[in-house]
C-alpha cells in the first residue's frame, strides 16, 4: 500500500495497514462496501463461513483496569469463567473503556494497533480454518491472514481454550 492509498482511509484502518506492513504481513486491508459490526454481516460480506471472522472482544480486568482483548472465532462466544481463569477476574468493557484503550470503536475493534497494548488471548477455535479475516480498525475495514499469523502479529499471545461449548 502506497501513502496515497493510506491517506484516503479512515485513522484506524491506517494504523492497522502501518502495523500489518511494518511487519510483512503480505495483506493489506480493504474496504467493504456496508458496515460488518457483527461477525455475520462481514461474513456475509465477504461470502465466508461465519466462524472464519475473527471477533475482537475486549474485556476489562479488574485487579488492573487493563484492557484483555480476545480474539475468538465469529461462530463461538467467549466463555468469561475461561478468561478469567487465564487472566484474572473479568468485567464487561464499556464503548468509552474500549475506544481509550485500544483506539477503535466496537465493530471494528482490530487485534493488532492498538493505543495500550491489551493482555491478549487468542482462541484456539479460529484454528480450525485455513484463513480467517479481522476486523481492521473500522466497520468497514477488514483483513485477510491466516490463524497462526494473530500469534506472530500480537507478539506471541497464547492459543487457549475461551470459547463457550457449542450448543448441541
Amino acid at each position: 500500500m502506497c501513502g496515497a492509498e493510506l491517506t484516503s482511509l479512515p485513522e484506524g484502518v491506517q494504523r492497522v495497514a502501518r502495523v500489518l506492513q511494518d511487519l510483512g504481513h503480505p495483506h493489506a486491508p480493504v474496504m467493504l462496501d456496508d458496515a460488518a459490526r457483527t461477525a455475520q454481516q462481514a461474513a456475509d460480506a465477504l461470502g465466508i463461513a461465519v466462524g472464519q471472522i475473527a471477533k475482537s472482544i475486549i474485556f476489562r480486568r479488574k485487579a488492573d483496569d487493563a484492557a484483555v482483548l480476545v480474539i475468538t472465532s465469529g461462530d463461538r462466544r467467549v466463555d468469561e469463567k475461561k478468561v478469567n481463569a487465564i487472566v484474572g477476574r473479568t468485567g464487561r468493557a464499556d464503548a468509552d473503556f474500549v475506544k481509550a484503550r485500544t483506539g477503535y470503536t466496537i465493530g471494528g475493534v482490530a487485534p493488532v494497533g492498538h493505543l495500550q497494548p491489551p493482555v491478549t488471548l487468542i482462541d484456539r477455535e479460529l484454528f480450525r480454518f485455513e484463513e480467517i479475516w479481522a476486523a481492521a480498525g473500522h466497520p468497514h475495514g477488514v483483513f485477510r491472514l491466516r490463524p497462526h499469523d494473530l500469534e506472530r502479529l500480537t507478539g506471541g499471545a497464547p492459543v487457549a481454550d475461551v470459547a463457550q461449548e457449542p450448543a448441541a
